[in-house]
């Protein structure tokens, strides 16, 4: 059957409308992602560091005499808790994703950047507090381009995602084998491979974000929690293994 042109023109113009409206929706949906992101980020490092600059730094890392005779800081049992802890939260946001209300959702997210900033509040103990900020705006800058990189690209990341899954699969066994090996070489080739495997899971994911909206659209209020989460775990691993290789150790 044929069309003629009126029928034609209206499909056409529906079709842009409806574009026009997706382009919006996704726009409006990204800053929602980041905006729950950088606010996680921003509880994170308010937590982190006001711990580090409080007594309570003393029940986490009390000061103990070596075998020398000079003071040290050590590791609670509290602490080893706080480490391993956002583990807890994120195996919960995890397994929880189809049971949770969106209201839940959202306050675990806030408890897991809470418990997320205690468990890295050694880092303003091992590093010097300048080295923190240069390397965390490193981090920001280089997620910025990633995720612009990913949100642009016409490229599909796909296969390249696949890949990176894996990788951080071997970086975790990696990592599990240099803690009872404590080889500073390879302790050097997992954060090079860190950096890069993380750098690139910053576009995989936020294309992947872009692509669920785009097909399923925004169905639920806490897509937005998780995939906000997912970046934010990106930004963390990477920051931390910049601050690995880049940052200067205090009395370095």
């Amino acid at each position: 059957m044929a069309y003629g042109p009126e029928i034609r023109s209206y499909r056409g113009a529906a079709t842009a409308a409806s574009s026009v409206v997706i382009d919006a929706g996704l726009r409006a949906y990204m800053l929602r992602v980041y905006n729950w992101m950088a606010s996680g980020l921003l509880l994170t490092g308010i937590v982190s560091y006001g711990i580090s600059q409080s007594s309570l730094i003393n029940a986490l890392y009390p000061m103990v005499q070596n075998a020398n005779g000079d003071m040290v800081r050590s590791t609670s049992l509290l602490a080893y808790i706080a480490i391993f802890s956002p583990m807890a939260f994120v195996l919960v946001l995890s397994l929880g994703v189809n049971k949770l209300s969106t209201r839940t959702a959202q306050g675990l997210f806030w408890a897991f950047c809470a418990a997320m900033g205690l468990s890295l509040t050694n880092i303003f103990l091992i590093y010097t507090q300048s080295s923190v900020v240069e390397v965390f705006f490193i981090t920001a800058g280089t997620f910025g381009a990633m995720s612009l990189y990913g949100y642009t690209t016409g490229t599909d990341l796909t296969k390249m995602g696949s890949f990176l899954i894996m990788g951080v699969v071997g970086l975790l066994i990696a990592m599990v084998v240099n803690f009872f090996m404590h080889s500073s070489a390879l302790q050097f080739m997992i954060s090079i491979l860190g950096v890069l495997i993380f750098t690139g899971l910053i576009a995989y994911d936020t294309q992947r974000i872009k692509a669920d909206y785009v097909q399923f659209g925004n169905s639920f209020g806490k897509r937005s929690v998780y995939d906000a989460l997912t970046l934010y775990l990106n930004f963390i691993n990477l920051f931390m293994f910049l601050l690995q290789l880049m940052g200067n150790r205090r009395g370095n």
